[in-house]
């Protein structure tokens, strides 16, 4: 295993049980850059193409909108495991 599977390997994942926070070997992960979620992962295993090439909004306490707002990220042209953070909605 090298330095960044390890680095992987001890973050946090988002939505995940706080039982099992950490990232499973047999999942795909894009990393959140920016913003209330900067720093997580979010599990993309399964999603076609056509999804993991479009925005998400993710329910988050911590963004503009407090209790019940969502985080929005999309992915960074060039780079597909990094999405960006674009703002905060209600």
């Amino acid at each position: 295993m090298d330095r960044d599977d390890e680095h992987l390997l001890r973050r946090r994942v988002y939505g995940a049980d706080h039982d099992r926070p950490g990232p499973r070997p047999d999942r795909r992960y894009a990393e959140l850059v920016g913003g209330p979620l900067d720093g997580l992962l979010l599990d993309i295993t399964g999603w076609r193409r056509d999804e993991t090439g479009t925005s998400v909004a993710l329910r988050t306490e911590l963004g503009r909108y407090g209790a019940g707002g969502r985080s929005l990220y999309a992915p960074r042209r060039g780079a597909p495991d990094r999405w960006d953070w674009t703002g905060d909605a209600p």
